[in-house]
């Protein structure tokens, strides 16, 4: 199991929060996104067949961007 954490600067809301989790949590191999609008950091745990770069691709995808 792996965790990765994102400082994501488009959070801005709970709507924000509730479509990085739901978008995130579809793929398989997703075990917990937690997501903060204060902080703005997502923090995922995955497991195979899950990777680092699909998640990031998602985040892209539903423009939310981390910060590189």
């Amino acid at each position: 199991m792996q965790t990765v954490t994102y400082k994501i600067p488009n959070i801005s809301c709970n709507h924000c929060v509730h479509t990085i989790t739901s978008e995130l949590s579809e793929l398989p191999g997703i075990k917990e996104v937690k997501a903060d609008k204060d902080t703005k950091i997502a923090v995922i745990t995955f497991d195979a067949p899950a990777t680092e770069e699909q998640i990031v691709a998602t985040l892209r995808e539903i423009n939310y961007p981390p910060e590189s």
